[in-house]
């Protein structure tokens, strides 16, 4: 049997092959349809066509403003069922913020006021340029470089937001930020000024209940770093004479995160209720995901917990001769005061300084990696920040892994699904490396793992391609200087870009096929980031996933490893 095209909302005609088109065609045409009902099947002959038979339904459609009007009912009463959940959340967060709101309101009015005067100088200065003023001026605040500027003027919750919108928010709900937002966020930089020394000392008094002179027989007044949470000083101890950092926590800290991650989780809440992609996106959860952490990271007690687990690997696994993390001296450490073994060393991206202390930065880097990937399996938490500020190369030789403020837990699910995903990487299986996604993402439709694996070979073809491209104008660079300075320089910024990119492209392409990643995959992601940048520098013959010197460790071998541990 043909089958004719169908107008006016009839099904199509099935006719006899030996009849005229046309007469099917005027038989399409000429009925009308009546109004909303059941389907009602019935046979037509039309008698100046032969012997025919016809077999057609009468039956409406919606119109598409009942169908917007039948959205809009449902949508307001789902609205309304939720909206004295949402008044209770409002009235407990706004109660539980108490009169820090009211500060911090005050703050953020002076941040927005010195951003803006910063904008309005940059206008007037473009608006004498021949080419007028550029797009990016023209978003005003709302461009990712203002936006970024406030955030960092409005401290240490909107500075931690911004560092962490790349684990978090990206791998969660990718399609919620443009990618511009994203990779300018990326450079929020976590610098304060310093805190007087004596409002210092004051929280030490406060904190340890003791005179400071009977614990240390001296405080550097200098800081040696001062970031928007904590402020570190160097000091020496009393009666052992060991060189100690001290961790100071802030004075009101702890407050102002707790009034900013409330405003952030009302204005969430409205968010998700206002438009349900938000909800959709589980945006409410990621908030409450960055509060727990962020709150988790101002407490010392927690990261001396995590520095101990890490040690306690290394003494077991007997790598205290190839790496180390600063002894906790908890006679004299808080949840607001963590003292530490001060380490010395220079950062995994300081080539010059790597040379003159070993003979094999490889072998350096080697260790890095084996010691780092052992503890994934071996201790509760793993280390979830090992930019080149928190992982040396110390004057002995070892390995040093300082600030365990950020860590992150991986599940046995997660951490089998990432294994394949990174020996997939290695050998170029795109199959393979679309099944492991699927398996670590959550989801609840049916992916086509075939056409995924198409998409994720042409990211990563395309990605090597400019990988090649780049290291070609840096060696080039290089030679024309003649120093290392420029080419490791450039290498780092070539990095940077390309595997952040590869990550964006490869968690976007994944959202598309209706993946949501957990946190932890974007943790390690991001921690692999920086192991690749560090094995450019300083051995670019070696390939991370593929070398045998490098050991990842399965799941097999996990409960072995923890099993050692207690």
């Amino acid at each position: 049997m043909a089958v004719s095209s169908f107008r006016s909302g009839r099904l199509p005609l099935f006719h006899h092959p030996q009849l005229p088109n046309k007469a099917a065609s005027a038989a399409c045409t000429t009925r009308s349809i009546g109004g909303f009902k059941k389907p009602n099947w019935r046979f037509s002959s039309n008698p100046n066509c032969g012997r025919a038979v016809f077999l057609f339904a009468q039956y409406s459609q919606p119109s598409q403003a009942q169908t917007q009007q039948d959205r809009f009912s449902s949508r307001l009463q789902s609205s309304l069922e939720n909206l004295p959940k949402l008044l209770e959340d409002i009235v407990q967060t706004s109660i539980s913020t108490g009169p820090r709101g009211a500060l911090r309101l005050a703050q953020g009015i002076q941040a927005f006021v010195g951003v803006g005067g910063e904008w309005l100088a940059d206008v007037s200065r473009s608006t004498n340029e021949p080419t007028g003023i550029p797009s990016q001026l023209q978003l005003g605040l709302l461009s990712p470089l203002y936006l970024r500027k406030l955030f960092e003027r409005m401290g240490a919750t909107y500075i931690k937001l911004g560092q962490i919108t790349f684990c978090q928010f990206i791998a969660s709900a990718p399609t919620l930020f443009p990618p511009e937002y994203v990779e300018e966020f990326q450079k929020c930089f976590d610098r304060a000024p310093a805190v007087p020394f004596e409002d210092i000392q004051a929280i030490l008094r406060e904190e340890l209940g003791r005179p400071i002179d009977s614990i240390y027989e001296y405080i550097d007044p200098t800081p040696i770093a001062s970031a928007s949470i904590a402020q570190v000083h160097g000091a020496r101890l009393k009666g052992s004479q060991d060189d100690v950092v001290i961790k100071v926590l802030k004075p009101g800290i702890k407050d102002i995160l707790v009034a900013d991650l409330n405003f952030i989780y009302i204005a969430a809440r409205i968010l998700e209720f206002l438009n349900p992609d938000f909800s959709r996106a589980s945006l409410v959860g990621i908030v409450k995901d960055i509060r727990e952490s962020m709150l988790e990271e101002v407490d010392f007690n927690k990261e001396a917990t995590n520095i101990e687990s890490f040690r306690r690997y290394l003494e077991v696994m007997g790598l205290t001769r190839q790496a180390t993390a600063p002894r906790v001296y908890n006679y004299c450490s808080t949840r607001r005061v963590l003292t530490m073994e001060r380490l010395y060393g220079v950062p995994l991206t300081d080539l010059d300084s790597i040379s003159s202390l070993v003979s094999s930065p490889e072998n350096s880097l080697i260790t890095a990696l084996n010691v780092w990937f052992g503890s994934l399996l071996a201790c509760e938490t793993f280390h979830a920040d090992v930019h080149a500020g928190n992982l040396w190369l110390l004057r002995d030789g070892r390995i040093g892994f300082l600030d365990f403020g950020i860590v992150g837990r991986i599940s046995p699910k997660t951490w089998a699904a990432m294994e394949v995903f990174l020996a997939s990487i290695a050998t170029e299986e795109y199959e393979s490396m679309a099944s492991a996604l699927i398996e670590m993402g959550a989801t609840n439709q049916n992916i086509d793992s075939k056409a995924f694996a198409r998409d994720l070979e042409k990211i990563f073809s395309s990605i090597q391609a400019s990988i090649e491209l780049d290291t070609e104008v840096v060696v080039a660079t290089a030679r024309g200087t003649n120093t290392n300075a420029t080419a490791v320089s450039a290498n780092i910024i070539v990095d940077e870009r390309q595997m952040n990119a590869l990550f964006l492209d490869v968690v976007r392409v994944s959202e598309s096929y209706g993946l949501r990643f957990p946190r932890e995959f974007a943790l390690l992601m991001k921690q692999l980031l920086y192991f690749d940048r560090y094995t450019r520098l300083l051995a670019p013959d070696m390939n991370m996933l593929q070398d045998q010197r490098i050991t990842i460790v399965s799941n097999r071998r996990r409960s072995n490893y923890r099993d050692n541990l207690r």
